[in-house]
């Protein structure tokens, strides 16, 4: 992946217009949420991309935590905390955080582990919808509001045994759904392998809102016009 296409430097800080994080969305994590679309009023940069972008400037860390603390904008001019502590911050205009990360142990610098291991990550992060939150909410009866379909990206974590490896694969390990009233979470935990060999595990939780009782009439329709949209735009 070229990732400079995909973001603008300007000294220190760094920017997304919508046409960078839009394609970066639909061309690298496959990804076709309307938040990401170009001409949407509430657009908003995905999250894979901050990672992806945190990796590359950061380097791997053995463990590494995410947490999204709001949703980044095009257009604003974003920086890094203290890009040598173990916990360190992606921040916004007015110091407001966008993004907490926390690191520990060994790290490398290693480009080709960071494109890696962040391509692999984001192209099954970005199908999460429907591939894997679908059958997950059929599982326990619900499903999010049809008119406003929010799901919104908590966080992450990887841990890793080694950093000596390059072109990992992914596989999901577990997924689960907690309900709770009208809100959820979803938990979907995945390894990263090389060959037959596990070399680190991972987490992402996503939060639910507006939960109801599972529809498969409503859901078969929201999904039919998610892979419309995305067969529109490969065509």
């Amino acid at each position: 992946m070229n990732l400079a296409q995909y973001f603008s430097q300007n000294g220190q800080s760094f920017s997304f217009t919508r046409q960078q994080a839009s394609a970066f969305a639909k061309e690298v994590a496959g990804d076709f949420n309307p938040l990401h679309d170009v001409e949407t009023k509430k657009f908003c940069v995905p999250g894979d991309l901050l990672f992806t972008l945190a990796l590359d400037e950061l380097g791997v860390s053995k463990h590494m935590d995410f947490t999204f603390c709001g949703m980044v904008k095009d257009g604003i001019e974003l920086n890094y905390s203290n890009v040598d502590a173990d916990q360190l911050s992606i921040m916004g205009t007015n110091d407001k955080e966008l993004l907490n990360i926390e690191r520990r142990g060994e790290i490398s610098h290693s480009s080709e582990l960071a494109n890696s291991l962040a391509q692999r990550y984001v192209e099954f992060s970005g199908h999460t919808f429907p591939h894997i939150l679908v059958p997950l909410m059929k599982k326990n009866n619900v499903m999010i509001n049809p008119s406003r379909p929010l799901v919104i990206y908590e966080s992450m974590s990887i841990d890793l045994e080694r950093l000596d490896f390059v072109n990992p694969t992914l596989e999901i390990t577990h997924t689960e759904l907690e309900v709770n009233g009208k809100r959820g979470r979803a938990i979907l935990q995945f390894c990263f392998k090389v060959g037959d060999e596990t070399v680190g595990h991972g987490e992402k939780r996503m939060a639910l809102s507006g939960l109801r009782e599972f529809d498969a009439e409503v859901i078969n329709a929201i999904v039919s016009d998610y892979d419309l949209r995305k067969n529109a735009y490969h065509s």
